[in-house]
C-alpha cells in the first residue's frame, strides 16, 4: 500500500466517497459499494492481489477527527 500512501491526496481529490479496487498500482474499478468494485476486480484481474479502499468525503473525516478528539 506505499502507492496508496504515495498517492492519497490526488486520490482523495479525485474520488471522495468512493470505494475504489487497486492491482498492480493501478485503480482498476471506482464504485458506491465494496461488492461492486471487488466484483469487477475479481472478472478483471481473478489471479492478482486485489486491494480496496474507501476515500472518504471532506465531511467524514472532519467527524471522524472530531469524533478522535472528543473521546480523549
Amino acid at each position: 500500500m506505499d502507492w496508496f500512501n504515495e498517492h492519497s491526496k490526488e486520490l482523495s481529490e479525485k474520488y471522495p466517497g468512493k470505494h475504489l479496487a487497486i492491482v498492480d498500482n493501478k485503480v482498476i474499478a471506482v464504485g458506491n459499494s465494496i461488492k461492486e468494485v471487488y466484483e469487477i476486480a475479481e472478472s478483471k484481474f481473478p489471479d492478482k492481489k486485489i486491494s480496496l479502499v474507501y476515500i472518504p468525503t471532506d465531511e467524514e473525516v472532519v467527524t471522524i477527527l472530531w469524533m478522535s478528539s472528543t473521546q480523549i
